[in-house]
């Protein structure tokens, strides 16, 4: 086989070399496959699925779930936590104004909207009465202009 040194396409390395690897872990499976917890629990940090865990593994997601579901809990909460420390991060440090608007939503469950969430009623600065006035004494004004044009 000719060997290239910038192939555009994988190419074969020639004959492999084998070896055995001893790994410590969980033996799980009717084929009793042995599985690092702390490399589930690595899997779960970086954001993949059971599916794609199990997978990677060659075991059933039933299986991974019930034999690694502390692992799968503790990687995805500590994704959250580090997603969570880097909006914050950006929010703050980089006055990123959008992820502080969200963040304020979500965090402090601040609104968008002037009424209040238990009865739908609008919020005490603003009075329904005075906020229909000055409506209809600005729809009045602009009618007048126009007559006067």
């Amino acid at each position: 086989m000719k060997r290239v040194d910038n192939p555009t396409t994988p190419q074969k390395n020639g004959d492999r070399k084998w070896g055995t690897k001893e790994v410590e872990g969980v033996v799980v499976g009717r084929d009793k496959t042995v599985i690092d917890p702390e490399e589930v629990e690595k899997l779960a940090l970086i954001g993949l699925k059971d599916k794609e865990i199990a997978d990677w593994f060659g075991i059933n997601d039933n299986t991974l779930r019930f034999n690694f579901s502390v692992e799968l809990l503790k990687g995805r909460e500590k994704l959250k936590m580090s997603l969570r420390q880097a909006m914050i991060k950006n929010a703050t440090q980089n006055m990123n104004a959008a992820l502080q608007i969200f963040m304020a939503k979500n965090l402090l469950g601040m609104s968008d909207s002037p009424f209040n969430t238990d009865n739908n009623e609008p919020l005490p600065w603003v009075e329904a009465e005075d906020a229909n006035i000055e409506i209809e004494e600005y729809v009045e004004e602009e009618t007048d202009e126009n007559m006067d044009n």
